[in-house]
């Protein structure tokens, strides 16, 4: 069920067996796992802790990570989306009539986010919402909505690695049951970006798409080497 990279535990069934796995969880922390989340980890205690503790499960979301697996001789089953994800627990959660709490983006996004999810998602039940500007260590406001309203899934969106280090930091305290990071996911859902054609998603292109969307984001890209340069060179330790 798992694959070992590095010192990561990566889920390496399908989507679809991931979605029933994580219904087993009273409280759950999904982590998607692309090379700079993990890197970062490894760098980083506190972020590394959040990845390892034993209520948090790392999905493989990105190219990179299916590439490591393989180095590491442990290869996923498939990459995981985690905006697919958010989709199946959107769905999951309509059918089941489960609040959602959505923490994170500009608010324009946010609401149109909202918007379009309550339009696919015909009866869904968002129980509150707040962007993502806003001081993580001083937020006892948010915090306190955010019990009011009781969520069973938090979703926050508001890039790597603050998004993590707030549910690491807040999620015992706080009562929803799924917790997961989306990084730019509601900019996407909202219509302000969209994600690359099916066919670059099948090939492992979708990163190439979103570099030409966004050129910024090429400078995150040389994580990826240096992720999976330390795969190989811990292979070769063992």
């Amino acid at each position: 069920m798992f694959s070992r990279v590095l010192k990561y535990d990566i889920y390496n069934e399908s989507k679809n067996e991931f979605i029933k796995y994580i219904k087993g969880f009273n409280k759950i922390h999904i982590i998607s796992g692309n090379p700079e989340v993990l890197y970062n980890g490894m760098n980083d205690n506190s972020l590394f802790k959040g990845c390892t503790e034993k209520n948090s499960v790392i999905i493989p979301d990105g190219i990179g990570v299916v590439i490591a697996s393989k180095i590491a001789k442990a290869p996923v089953k498939e990459k995981i989306a985690g905006i697919e994800v958010m989709e199946a627990i959107v769905k999951y959660c309509r059918d089941e009539k489960k609040g959602i709490y959505f923490l994170g983006a500009k608010q324009e996004m946010l609401d149109k986010c909202m918007e379009n999810l309550k339009k696919k998602y015909s009866g869904l039940i968002i129980v509150g919402s707040h962007d993502g500007y806003f001081d993580i260590k001083n937020c006892e406001e948010i915090l306190n909505d955010i019990k009011e309203s009781s969520p069973h899934v938090l979703f926050v969106a508001m890039g790597s690695p603050k998004q993590e280090r707030f549910i690491n930091q807040y999620m015992n305290s706080l009562p929803a049951s799924i917790y997961m990071g989306l990084g730019g996911s509601f900019d996407v859902i909202s219509g302000k970006l969209k994600r690359a054609p099916r066919w670059m998603i099948n090939m492992g292109l979708e990163w190439l798409y979103r570099v030409s969307k966004e050129p910024f984001r090429i400078k995150r890209l040389g994580v990826i080497p240096k992720f999976l340069l330390k795969v190989t060179f811990s292979k070769k330790e063992k």
